[in-house]
């Protein structure tokens, strides 16, 4: 990307910034500070600026940021980062979204729906793939907030000469590493106080959840997701999901892998390694509940499972339900879905995402 060595100098950064728990950890030279767990997010104390390292070339930086004023109008390409900004009470400022239909915040919904030229319209710029360039600019946004892509070409919105916020939080390996993004974005729309002070509750809410957890018994088996053509793409051990199901202290076949992302598997070996798990929860889009039936028309397969079997099967239908909106930022919201999933007597009240097929 053309400006992966560029150092936009956009926002007023406070030289300091308070981490949650007071683990902020200081580099040797003693001018840079680490955040508590993003691991792509170093502030530099001299200076005030924020650079983000490039997740996919090793020591070299993707984005340098320094605050003058916090943003005012955006444009943002995700779903995902829309939930935050209502989350920090600033999604009045966005002016503009991609992929419009996939947004589940009934607000932004409510504004895209205004009339034109009506107080607090938002404007839909089409797909985040191919935005509508023109909208964009007739927007006059302050900057576009927007999640890069290994290999992604960004020369056509960089033309624009409107300043990105290259949103990469997507890549940290820990979900409280990627959750901790908020309080980089909360410096950037000068609600800093209020990002520090949510990530604070996500952060203990995190820790009190798996102390929780570590308590009860082992709790059971899961297996995810649904098989995809000829592939099963299954959470790495070290990926956020395998690591969510190691805090909630259940059983997961492939706890031992070393892999951060997803594993690439065919259905003999899933068989084979996890088909004996005790509960199979997967996530789907669709207009209607899953039924055993619709699962055996797409794969006859299932079947051979032991969780489908046994009648243990949880779907969560991201179409209707704020899985990865809310997940992204609320790491405890998915921690605890799993402790009552791999936990039937947890006292922890009714899962938010997923239900029991009937």
């Amino acid at each position: 990307m053309a400006i992966t060595r560029k150092c936009l100098w956009l926002f007023a950064l406070p030289l300091l910034l308070f981490a949650c728990g007071g683990r902020t950890a200081v580099n040797n030279d003693g001018n840079h500070s680490q955040f508590s767990y993003a691991q792509l997010l170093t502030v530099n104390l001299s200076d005030g600026t924020v650079s983000v390292s490039d997740p996919w070339r090793q020591g070299k930086t993707l984005q340098t940021l320094k605050a003058t004023k916090p943003l005012k109008r955006v444009v943002v390409f995700t779903t995902v980062h829309c939930q935050l900004l209502e989350y920090l009470g600033v999604a009045d400022r966005i002016v503009g979204v991609c992929d419009a239909k996939y947004i589940l915040i009934k607000d932004i919904q409510r504004r895209l729906a205004l009339a034109k030229g009506a107080k607090g319209k938002i404007e839909d710029c089409g797909n985040s793939m191919s935005p509508d360039m023109e909208r964009i600019i007739a927007l006059k946004p302050d900057a576009i907030v927007l999640s890069p892509y290994e290999g992604q070409s960004m020369q056509k919105i960089e033309r624009l000469g409107i300043p990105i916020i290259y949103a990469a939080d997507y890549m940290e390996t820990s979900s409280l590493g990627r959750a901790e993004w908020m309080r980089y974005y909360g410096r950037l729309f000068g609600c800093e106080r209020k990002a520090d002070s949510l990530f604070h509750v996500v952060d203990s809410t995190y820790q009190s959840l798996k102390a929780y957890a570590a308590k009860l018994p082992k709790g059971r088996s899961i297996l995810t997701e649904l098989k995809t053509g000829a592939i099963w793409y299954t959470p790495g051990g070290k990926s956020t999901i395998g690591v969510t199901i190691r805090d909630a202290n259940g059983g997961y076949a492939f706890a031992n892998d070393n892999h951060s992302g997803s594993l690439a598997l065919n259905f003999e070996t899933i068989l084979a390694k996890a088909g004996e798990s005790d509960i199979w929860a997967f996530k789907f889009n669709g207009t209607r509940p899953m039924a055993k039936a619709d699962l055996l028309r797409e794969f006859d397969g299932y079947k051979a499972l032991k969780a489908f079997r046994d009648g243990q099967i949880y779907e969560c239908n991201c179409s209707v339900k704020p899985y990865f909106e809310e997940t992204s930022w609320r790491p405890d919201y998915l921690l605890r879905e799993m402790i009552i999933l791999l936990h039937p007597d947890a006292k922890l009240g009714k899962l938010r995402y997923y239900q029991k097929l009937g």
